[in-house]
């Protein structure tokens, strides 16, 4: 293969040659593409499907339905009494959260138990995850809520819920309450939740979650709590406040609690800091001994049954106006389908709850199929997600998705399947048939305190800042803002917030990035950052620039600058300082006058004991058009001054984008346009190249001095 720049020309003697390596002097073939004939791909194509059709048909069967799969080969000995044990703990545990739930997402009762019963049995024909549990989750359901509420107050509603006419209904001859418009806009949402995470499983947009970070997911989770728990605290106190919505919510809340603290229901006090001194320290206890206990103790389904029967017995609701549950009714309504005129006004509602529905159903996925050693898909686990809302709101439920604490249990209480989710949904039905009426006088409070307090692993979160603010301070920013905005603003408004935010983060990271000067490691081939180590050797008369991130139009003066400053040469300073002094040293008349200045400025020169320079580009993934041209650009300028530029350790794309764009061209194929393996060859090849010319230079002076020295006898 020939090169651009024959080293032959520079070093005649091939071993010291070979021992550093330029990209351009190794001969490798690339693959090159055989052009596209659109037509026979057309063809071909085509004949496949025919010929493969029944094939996929049965493929596409089995990969919507992985129960399909697994089913058949399940081991019974093995995994059955794991999951009926971890099934019957799950659904009882669920029986007070779905209650509990409903109210976060202004239902009834009933409506939770719903959504937790038909989202088990479709997620048990769809998934490919083993341990992940859906249902009701918490912050869904308060993003439910808001979006019910607004729709609530649109339609002209007021805050407790009388029987009011609505025109939309009366031309269908219907009467429809507060409860039942609430659930007509929850199932019309849950609907075009559900169709947006099928669409996105369908369109592999999976990577939308990929913005959806860790410490904002987390920070957005805490703010969520304290809107949660902060709307929970009219059920706690048992105020009659109205439910604040938009920016400014929780602060507002709490304004309306302290002015009205004179109207708190003594009853619903007691009972709540009763619930609060049983529930927390078992709570504690529970996380405490998780690993030692098989079975969690179910304190909120204990708590529920002894408060219901308290406040049966001692007719809490008609001593002491305390306010209850109510009629839950038995069976199953028939299904109905969404409310279509809806569909329009919480459109754009229902895209947050999508992304964060999907985002924790595959997340939690696949952190459990890593730990357990087997795979999951992450677009069927979107689709499956996806019709776990579409065919539910058909049967009066709101949106759901995997929730840790359940994932947690059912994984840690044996399940190895999700016949575990079959299991919780029997153990629901019994209720939905029998039990929820015996749910009548159970207080709200007491759910409100159920709901608050299995939110407090996510407070909790605070006192983990510290640490994360000493492993990365940029991730501790933004956990703190997207805490902020959901828990200040709103929980739309806030994820929108704290994408945003995110994204510019990384974008500031790209913008300024680290960039420093390496040294050597005492006898190796290893260079390191002169900031961070101590005992690294500066090779003599060389700098070498890494910068940590690719080089692109957003970073290119940032670049030349930190280039600059670390090298201590600026080519365009220099330039003009030689071209003083030259035009100082042919200007004889006023040398005189000028003699200190031009003096001072050859000093600056010759304080310049630099030949090369190399630039590491190990950490550039990438490098643009803006990003090519300051790379020329660099090598041109130093090359006006004499110092020459090497490039190292490129990655094949920034290669090929070099010769693209012939960086490796002109310049009277100097030496300094090559690119090496490695810093260490670089190194290598510029020490040998400035040695070869120090020795021209000294062999060229001794000529002329022999010369003119031969002149001189031959004239005398």
């Amino acid at each position: 293969m020939d090169s651009d720049y024959p080293l032959t020309d520079m070093f005649p003697d091939k071993s010291e040659c070979s021992m550093s390596q330029p990209y351009n002097s190794v001969d490798l073939e690339e693959h090159i593409k055989p052009p596209l004939n659109i037509k026979e791909v057309i063809l071909k194509k085509t004949e496949h499907c025919c010929r493969s059709t029944p094939g996929k048909l049965g493929r596409f069967l089995f990969e919507l339905f992985p129960v399909l799969t697994w089913l058949p080969r399940y081991k019974i000995k093995e995994y059955l009494l794991g999951d009926i044990v971890s099934g019957i703990i799950v659904g009882i545990i669920t029986i007070p959260q779905s209650i509990a739930y409903s109210l976060l997402a202004s239902q009834d009762p009933i409506y939770g138990l719903y959504s937790n019963f038909f989202c088990c049995i479709i997620y048990f024909l769809m998934a490919t995850s083993h341990h992940n549990c859906v249902g009701t989750y918490g912050v869904l359901c308060l993003m439910v809520g808001e979006s019910v509420n607004k729709q609530l107050k649109a339609a002209g509603f007021p805050e407790e819920g009388d029987m009011i006419l609505n025109s939309t209904l009366v031309s269908n001859g219907t009467v429809c309450d507060r409860g039942c418009y609430a659930i007509m806009v929850a199932t019309s949402l849950t609907f075009m939740v559900g169709l947006y995470q099928v669409l996105m499983g369908l369109f592999r947009l999976g990577f939308i979650s990929v913005y959806l970070s860790e410490p904002l997911l987390s920070g957005f989770v805490t703010g969520s709590s304290l809107t949660i728990i902060t709307s929970q605290m009219k059920y706690i106190l048992g105020l009659k406040i109205p439910r604040r919505e938009g920016a400014g919510a929780v602060i507002m809340t709490w304004i309306d609690v302290f002015s009205n603290l004179k109207s708190i229901n003594i009853c619903d006090l007691v009972t709540s800091a009763v619930a609060m001194v049983v529930m927390l320290p078992i709570k504690i206890l529970n996380d405490l001994y998780k690993s030692k206990m098989k079975v969690p103790f179910p304190v909120e389904l204990f708590v529920i049954i002894v408060a219901t029967l308290v406040s049966h017995f001692f007719n809490f609701n008609s001593k002491y106006n305390s306010s209850i549950c109510g009629t839950i009714p038995t069976g199953f309504m028939p299904p109905k389908a969404p409310q279509w005129g809806l569909i329009q006004t919480v459109a754009t509602d229902a895209i947050p709850i999508a992304i964060i529905g999907f985002a924790m159903t595959v997340s939690l996925a696949e952190i459990f199929a890593k730990k357990h050693g087997y795979t999951v898909s992450t677009t069927q686990e979107m689709i499956a997600i996806g019709m776990c809302n579409i065919i539910p709101s058909f049967f009066h439920s709101f949106a759901s998705c995997a929730a840790l604490g359940k994932t947690l249990l059912k994984e840690s209480t044996g399940a190895s399947t999700q016949l575990n989710g079959i299991v919780s949904s029997i153990v629901l039905l019994l209720v939905l048939l029998s039990i929820a009426p015996l749910f009548y006088s159970l207080q709200t409070c007491i759910l409100g305190v159920i709901t608050a307090i299995n939110f407090k692993s996510a407070i909790m979160k605070f006192g983990d800042t510290p640490k994360m603010w000493r492993i990365s301070k940029m991730d501790t920013m933004v956990w703190w803002v997207s805490m902020l905005a959901s828990t200040v603003i709103s929980s739309e408004i806030g994820l929108l917030v704290s994408v945003c935010f995110s994204m510019l983060c990384v974008i500031f990271r790209t913008q300024r990035p680290r960039a420093t000067l390496l040294g050597q490691v005492s006898g190796t081939e290893i260079y390191e950052d002169q900031l961070k180590y101590k005992q690294l050797d500066n090779v003599p008369n060389i700098k070498i620039y890494r910068f940590d991130c690719s080089l692109y139009y957003a970073n290119k003066d940032y670049f030349k600058s930190t280039l600059y400053s670390k090298t201590g040469v600026n080519p365009s300073l220099v330039l003009t300082l030689q071209r003083k002094v030259k035009k100082e040293e042919d200007n004889t008349n006023t040398q005189a006058k000028c003699s200190f200045f031009s003096k001072l400025n050859i000093i600056k020169l010759e304080s310049i004991n630099l030949h090369s320079l190399i630039i590491d580009c190990s950490a550039m993934q990438f490098v643009d058009s803006v990003g090519l041209s300051v790379l020329k650009e660099t090598r041109n300028d130093y090359g006006e001054i004499g110092i020459r530029v090497f490039l190292a350790n490129c990655n094949p794309s920034v290669r090929q984008l070099l010769r693209r764009g012939e960086f490796f061209s002109g310049a009277n194929n100097c030496v300094g346009e090559h690119a090496f393996y490695s810093v260490h060859d670089a190194v290598t090849f510029a020490e040998r190249q400035f040695q070869k010319e120090t020795r021209l230079k000294h062999n060229e002076g001794s000529f002329s001095a022999t010369s003119e020295g031969g002149n001189e006898g031959t004239k005398q």
